[in-house]
C-alpha cells in the first residue's frame, strides 16, 4: 500500500500545501501568497499568517482527496529566517527573512571576534548578516525587551513543526548550519554562543534530516479533519529541499531551481573541507553525497518586477515578455542589467548592491530592457558556475525547475550563456518533491536517493546550447562583470544618500 505525504512548503511569496503518495504522484495542491514587509534593511513576514493560511491551504487538499489517510508531514521554508516566540509559541516579533539586513554591524563584530576563528575553521561559513547568530544578537542588542521573553529562537520549518505537534521544536542539522552548528563533531558553537551571551538552551534540539519529530497534535488534527495517527517528520529548508527533488546523485550534476530566487548546487564526492568559506558545502550523510553551491536574492522574482513594471496591465503578460524578448538579439541590443535588486548573496555576498540598467539609448524599449533582465538570469548561473569550478568541481549539466523554468527563453538563454546542456525537469514543484523525497527515505519507504529519484523525477526537455551565441554571450558577460565592478564602489554612497533623504520607508509585497 502506497505512504502519503502532506508537505507544507513556505516560500517568500506564498504557502503551499501538496499531498505526495509514496509513487511519485501529486494528489492534491493549495497555495496562498504571503505578505512580505520591506523597510530599509528589514525584510520581514508574519507567523501568524503562515499559520492561518497553512490551515487553509491543508484544509483545501484535504477537501480535493475526500480526506485522504495521511502518514507523513513535513515542513520546507526558507532558511536563515528568525523567529523568536514566547514559552506560548507565539511569534514575539515578524520574522527576520534572509534577506534581511539589520545586523550588519553585529555581522562585522562576530566576525572579528576571536571565539569565531575557530567556529569559522570548523564550519567553512563566513559570517554575514543573513545568517541566526546576527539576527539573534541584533534582536538582543536592539530589542531588549523582546529578548526577555524570548523561549526559542528558530527558522521557519521549526516553528511550524513546533506548532503542528503541539511545541516540540526540533531542526535539521543543514538547518542547523545557519547557526554555524558543526555537522561532524554535531554540536552548536557553544564557546561563541557563550561569548554572545546567547544561551543554548534558545536553540532547537539538532536531529537528522528525514527523523521524526513527533506526532500531530491531537487537537490541531481533530480541527482540521487530519487523521492522528500523523508523524511529523524533519526534512530541511527549501533550496535543498529543491535540489533534492531535481534528482542530481552523481558527480557534477547540477540543478538549477529558479523560484523567487535561484539556487544552484552541485554534487560532489569530493572532500568539502577545503571550500571557500563563502562557497557553502554541505555533507549530506544520509544520502552519501556533498553539495556545493548557493542562493541569491532574486531569480524568478526579477520577471515577476518586470512584470510589475512594463506588463501590469497585460491579458498574458509572461507570454508577451518572452515574446518581446525573443524579438530582439544576443546582447538586447547594448543593454545590461545587474539583477540585484535585493543585494545579493552567493557568489557576491554584496548587501549593498542593486539593480542598474546600462547602456540605454533612445531607441530602446521595454523589449530590450525585458532582454536584458532574462539574459542577466543566464548570467547569475555563469557567476554561481565559476565560482562552483573555482574549487576543482566540474559542473558537467544542470537540471532546471522552478517557476522560472516554465519561460523556454530564459532556459534558451541559460544554455546559451553557460554552454551547458539544460535539462528542463516534469515537476516543477522541485521543492515540495525533495521534502516528499527525504520524508520518505528517512523513514525508509525508499531505500537511497537514486530509488526516490526513480520515482519522483523525469526529465521533459534537452535544450542545447547554441554554440555561436555562448561566444557572443561570453563577450557580452565580461561587459556585465565589468559593469558591476565599476559601480560597486557607488552602491554604499547611494545607501548612505538614500538614508540622509528619506529615512526608512516601508513596503508591503504580496508577490515578490
Amino acid at each position: 500500500m502506497k505512504k502519503t505525504v502532506l508537505v507544507l512548503n513556505m516560500g517568500m511569496k506564498s504557502i503551499r500545501s501538496i499531498i505526495f503518495d509514496s509513487g511519485g504522484n501529486k494528489l492534491a495542491g493549495a497555495s496562498l501568497p504571503i505578505v512580505t514587509s520591506l523597510s530599509g534593511d528589514s525584510v520581514t513576514q508574519e507567523p501568524s499568517e503562515w499559520i492561518e493560511k497553512a490551515e487553509a491551504c491543508i484544509a483545501e487538499v484535504l477537501r480535493q482527496t475526500g480526506n485522504i489517510h495521511i502518514d507523513f508531514f513535513t515542513v520546507t521554508a526558507s532558511a536563515s529566517c528568525l523567529v523568536c516566540i514566547d514559552e506560548t509559541g507565539t511569534a514575539l516579533i515578524p520574522c527576520m527573512m534572509v534577506s534581511d539586513r539589520r545586523a550588519k554591524e553585529e555581522s562585522s563584530a562576530i566576525s572579528q571576534s576571536e571565539a569565531f576563528a575557530p567556529v569559522l575553521h570548523a564550519t567553512k561559513l563566513a559570517m554575514d548578516a543573513s545568517l541566526l547568530l546576527p539576527k539573534a544578537l541584533w534582536v538582543k542588542n536592539k530589542r531588549p525587551d523582546v529578548w526577555d521573553k524570548v523561549y526559542k529562537l528558530l527558522a521557519p520549518n521549526d516553528f511550524l513543526s513546533g506548532y503542528f505537534t503541539g511545541g516540540i521544536y526540533a531542526t535539521d542539522y543543514i538547518n542547523a548550519k545557519k547557526w554555524h552548528y558543526d555537522t561532524k563533531a554535531q554540536a552548536y558553537p557553544d564557546k561563541l554562543l557563550a561569548t554572545l551571551g546567547i544561551p543554548g538552551r534558545l536553540l532547537p534540539t539538532c536531529i537528522a534530516p528525514g527523523s521524526a519529530i513527533g506526532s500531530i497534535d491531537g487537537g490541531i488534527a481533530e480541527r482540521l479533519g487530519l487523521n492522528k495517527d500523523i508523524l511529523v517528520v524533519a526534512s530541511t529548508y527549501d533550496a535543498i529541499c529543491s535540489f533534492v527533488g531535481s534528482g542530481v546523485h552523481d558527480e557534477g550534476e547540477s540543478a538549477d531551481v529558479s523560484g523567487t530566487v535561484t539556487v544552484f548546487r552541485t554534487v560532489t564526492h569530493k572532500d568539502t573541507g577545503s571550500l571557500d568559506s563563502k562557497l557553502q558545502g554541505i555533507d549530506f550523510n544520509e544520502l552519501g553525497i556533498h553539495i556545493v553551491g548557493g542562493s541569491n536574492n532574486l531569480g524568478g522574482g526579477l520577471i515577476e518586477w518586470v512584470k510589475q513594471c512594463y506588463y501590469q496591465n497585460e491579458p498574458l503578460p509572461y507570454e508577451l515578455m518572452e515574446k518581446e524578448a525573443g524579438e530582439t538579439s544576443v546582447g538586447a541590443g547594448g543593454v545590461i542589467f545587474l539583477p540585484y535588486l535585493l543585494g545579493e548573496r552567493f557568489p557576491i555576498w554584496d548587501s549593498s548592491a542593486r539593480g542598474v540598467f546600462f547602456g540605454l539609448e533612445r531607441a530602446h524599449t521595454r523589449k530590450e530592457m525585458t532582454r536584458a533582465v532574462f539574459e542577466s538570469a543566464g548570467f547569475i548561473d555563469v557567476d554561481m558556475i565559476s565560482a562552483i569550478e573555482s574549487c576543482g568541481i566540474a559542473v558537467k549539466s544542470i537540471r532546471c525547475s522552478g517557476g522560472l523554468a516554465r519561460i523556454h527563453l530564459v532556459s534558451q538563454i541559460k544554455a546559451d550563456t553557460t554552454g551547458k546542456e539544460i535539462h528542463v525537469l516534469s515537476e516543477f514543484e522541485t521543492t515540495a518533491a525533495g521534502a516528499a523525497m527525504l520524508c520518505f527515505i528517512g523513514q525508509k519507504v525508499y531505500g537511497s536517493l537514486q530509488e526516490a529519484s526513480d520515482v519522483f523525477v523525469t526529465i521533459r526537455m534537452i535544450i542545447k546550447p547554441d554554440r555561436k551565441n555562448h561566444e557572443k554571450y561570453r563577450k557580452v558577460y565580461a561587459l556585465f562583470k565589468d559593469t558591476y565592478k565599476t559601480v560597486r564602489p557607488l552602491f554604499p554612497e547611494r545607501a548612505k544618500l538614500l538614508g540622509s533623504l528619506y529615512g526608512a520607508t516601508n513596503t508591503r509585497i504580496e508577490n515578490l
